[in-house]
């Protein structure tokens, strides 16, 4: 029979756009979803957004737009951001989806219906009264408080007095420790785990599952004068993707019949853990199999916020990086569970040695000699001498070490385990020298070299092509492999002699070009101040905001810069220059003479080390930028209003 897998990510909240905390979560679960495949495993990976409660009503109502309107635009750019990081999700689920509300409709009505062991009823009425942060979306009490602020927002949460109802969480928490404490609930890491225990021993109260004050949500069935609790609408959406309101049999497939791995971000440790197995217990369903929580990271150092303005955007690594290495060099700063750092000056450092040096220059100059000295054909091996054998029972052995390490969720110990293959192939060809036994005419030992060569980058193309899935395809279009091998399956790595002597090897190119540090790392710098920009004009502020007229008078391309256009234009009373992101849409010839709307009391920014005092308006569309621009016979100047 085969085996089932499911994986999870959290649903995203909405109220604004990705940043790579959540991109590190999704490329996690995409990785193990793609090694599940490859492993012959029908698998299931799912991911979607959050939409509902307080904090998406607010930021819509502070953007001038409906909640609806609000969730639509960041949902799109959810998925636009999964594409461009090749996210092979299997659903994306919206939890303002009919068929994910009625499914919460229908949990809620059978859990108002149900009793405990003891006849006590499962939901029942009562009154709050504590601090909420909108921010996390959930209560919070005062011990939790740092300073009187919520540790993870900085924000004072609200003194909230409501009628709401309860979920009887105190008849399930002896049930609940005993699956944890037993590993038929596993909490991933370990200090996770012993975390979660930590919860019990501090003592767990019942818990609100509505809010009487929120108007964006789901109406309880049993009382639509309240909405379900963001929390709770959004924990369903594990079993309502997967038909628990309308397909039995798909939910038995793969709630019953797969092994189901939630994968989430320790700050939502309490929902997980322990709410959510709970809630399982009194619809009488069975829980996750697993619980895997990665850590936090810092942006140099400094926690990402808002306010200090380094949120990175994954798009725009992927525009400097590609979407393969944007993977990677994400998924290998610090290992996958623990806390760490994001160092912007190390992605360019790491790239060059990793993947152009060690993967693409392995690639390069495994093919240029197959070119050189083989005719562009793969030759067949003759004698193996031990060496050969070594690095045969290497690789061969590589995919089973590689699998146990996926399988623990230990993301970071695989790929090191495919990186020691791919530099014991680089020393396995400078110590057999090819170029040398090619001058020496040694026919059959070079032919065994290449050959030894090539299929352990064969066997290497196979193991990567869940972290690096295009550059993977590529290697192996390059080998000659036909179209039904280019995705592969670890079955068919563990076994030597994939490739067929005469196979006819692709023409060369560089996988992973070599970057200059300092400009790229200045280019992820830049767009962090950009996005710091961003937070200096917010909604909130928007009285404060300056907007004028101006008309274009001069423009040409950043030099190195693809995107950036610095532009010279005319205020009336003065002139500026400033410098704008639309090359991509606007040449400077099309841009000279524009009357185009600027944002003329921000502070200067320096960019590619000009100083740009303004930014213009335009309207995104997807990737597609268009100029706000007012008629010809509006002086320059003119207060925008």
């Amino acid at each position: 029979m085969t085996k089932r897998f499911m994986v999870t990510t959290p649903i995203y909240y909405v109220n604004d756009k990705p940043h790579i905390g959540q991109a590190y979560c999704t490329i996690a679960a995409d990785v193990l979803a793609r090694f599940h495949r490859a492993a012959g495993e029908e698998t299931f990976f799912l991911t979607g957004t959050d939409e509902h409660g307080s904090k998406t009503e607010e930021t819509a109502k502070r953007l001038g737009k409906t909640p609806q309107e609000l969730c639509d635009m960041n949902a799109h750019y959810f998925k636009e951001t999964w594409k461009s990081l090749n996210i092979s999700y299997d659903y994306f689920i919206r939890t303002t989806d009919a068929r994910h509300q009625k499914t919460v409709e229908k949990v809620l009505s059978i859990l108002y219906r149900a009793t405990t062991k003891r006849g006590e009823k499962v939901i029942y009425p009562g009154e709050y009264s504590g601090l909420y942060c909108v921010g996390c979306e959930k209560f919070i009490t005062d011990k939790e408080l740092v300073n009187g602020l919520c540790p993870d927002h900085l924000e004072k949460p609200r003194r909230v007095t409501e009628k709401n109802y309860f979920f009887r969480l105190t008849s399930y928490l002896k049930q609940i420790e005993e699956l944890i404490l037993t590993d038929k609930l596993k909490i991933s890491p370990e200090e996770r785990k012993k975390e979660t225990l930590g919860l019990f021993k501090q003592g767990l109260d019942d818990f609100s599952i509505s809010r009487e004050k929120v108007s964006w949500g789901i109406p309880l069935p049993f009382d639509p004068t309240q909405n379900a609790y963001v929390w709770v609408d959004a924990l369903f959406n594990y079993i309502s993707a997967i038909g628990y309101g309308d397909d039995l049999n798909q939910f038995n497939k793969w709630w019953n019949g797969a092994e189901v791995v939630h994968l989430i971000g320790k700050d939502i440790l309490k929902f997980h853990a322990v709410f959510w197995p709970a809630m399982l217990l009194a619809l009488g369903e069975r829980h996750p199999d697993q619980i895997f929580l990665h850590g936090f990271f810092t942006v140099d150092g400094q926690k990402m916020s808002k306010t200090l303005g380094n949120i990175v955007d994954p798009e725009y690594l992927v525009d400097q990086y590609g979407a393969d290495a944007t993977r990677y060099l994400l998924l290998t700063q610090f290992p996958f569970g623990q806390d760490g750092d994001i160092q912007v000056e190390r992605l360019v450092e790491k790239y060059n040695s990793d993947l152009a040096n060690d993967l693409g220059n392995l690639v390069s100059r495994t093919l240029k000699m197959v070119e050189s000295f083989c005719g562009g054909q793969i030759s067949g091996p003759s004698t193996y001498e031990r060496s050969d054998e070594e690095l045969k029972k290497e690789a061969t052995e590589c995919a089973e070490r590689v699998w146990r390490f996926i399988q623990e969720i230990n993301l970071n110990q695989a790929i090191d385990q495919i990186m020691k293959l791919v530099r014991s192939t680089n020393k396995y060809i400078e110590n057999q020298a090819p170029w040398v036994l090619a001058k020496q005419n040694k026919k059959e030992r070079l032919k065994t070299v290449l050959y030894v060569s090539c299929e352990t980058l064969r066997i290497i193309s196979a193991l990567f092509y869940p972290v690096l899935p295009q550059k993977c395809k590529r290697i192996r279009q390059l080998l000659g492999l036909p179209d039904d091998e280019l995705s592969p399956t670890l079955d068919k790595a563990k076994k030597w002699g994939g490739l067929k002597p005469g196979t006819k090897v692709g023409t060369l190119e560089s996988l992973f070009p070599r970057m200059e540090k300092k400009v790229q790392t200045k280019r992820v710098k830049e767009a962090i101040v950009e996005q710091k920009s961003e937070m200096e004009i917010s909604f909130e502020e928007f009285s404060k905001i300056d907007l004028r007229v101006a008309e274009v008078k001069e423009a040409e391309k950043v030099k190195g810069a693809d995107k950036l256009l610095k532009l010279k234009i005319d205020l009336g009373a003065e002139q500026r220059e400033i410098v704008a992101g639309i090359a991509g849409q606007y040449s400077p010839e099309e841009m000279v003479g524009k009357r185009i709307v600027v944002v003329t009391n921000l502070k200067p920014a320096k960019i590619r080390g000009i100083e740009s005092k303004g930014m213009l308006l335009a309207a995104k569309d997807g990737k597609t930028l268009s100029l706000v621009c007012v008629d010809k016979d509006v002086k320059g100047g003119s207060e925008v209003s």
